[in-house]
């Protein structure tokens, strides 16, 4: 039983929230109670409550299970504030403790990455490092854009060389205009060594769409 899933991306546009919020829609359809999680989110806006993150709120709303939106997140950077966090160890540690009280709540909890899989956490390490440290099993959102394909084959051999279970990945179609996309997504299966477990569509304002339908979960072995 999959009771926890780092969802990662091609790049920072590439629809991780949105592959984010269609799996937990996915899984609660299968009586599963699931929770997403962003330990840190960035283009955070001020509030009277302090920052706050729209995707952090996208995936408080696609829980099943209510949580503060505290206990979904630990860091929350503003527009292009990069991520300086001591070296010491210290964020890793909150988002750990963050995720291990997540999965005696619910019954699988979905992680949403910031960026990309090598985006930096402090001066020596990558988020990477802390999903290999948990030994997560990985989800790949590929946005389906020009320039994306390059993308997507350097990042998911990037995951596997980092001896991590690359479950299936998800094409999000961000570009409507996007030529030979059929081509694209053949293209794709036949070189990226895991499962395609949907496609999402063009859509306008899929964080407040049903998009579960969109993935098939049963094509995840693990």
């Amino acid at each position: 039983m999959l009771t926890q899933v780092f969802v990662t991306g091609t790049d920072t546009d590439a629809g991780k929230t949105i592959v984010s919020r269609a799996l937990l829609q996915a899984l609660a359809a299968q009586g599963t109670q699931a929770v997403g999680y962003k330990p840190v989110a960035t283009g955070c806006v001020e509030t009277a409550e302090g920052r706050c993150s729209k995707d952090v709120l996208t995936l408080q709303a696609a829980s099943t299970i209510p949580l503060p939106y505290s206990a979904l997140n630990v860091l929350s950077l503003a527009e292009d504030e990069p991520c300086a966090a001591p070296a010491d160890g210290t964020l890793f540690s909150r988002m750990a403790d963050g995720l291990a009280t997540l999965k005696t709540q619910a019954g699988c909890v979905v992680v949403e990455g910031c960026g990309g899989w090598r985006t930096l956490l402090d001066a020596q390490h990558s988020y990477a490092d802390w999903v290999i440290a948990r030994q997560l099993p990985v989800i790949l959102v590929v946005g389906i854009k020009q320039g994306g394909m390059n993308h997507a084959l350097l990042t998911a051999d990037a995951i596997l060389n980092d001896g991590l279970p690359l479950l299936g990945w998800v094409a999000n179609r961000i570009n409507p205009c996007l030529a030979h996309y059929a081509q694209t997504i053949s293209l794709l299966s036949s070189h990226i060594p895991a499962p395609l477990l949907g496609e999402i569509p063009y859509l306008p304002r899929p964080e407040t769409r049903e998009l579960g339908h969109f993935l098939d979960l049963s094509r995840v072995v693990y």
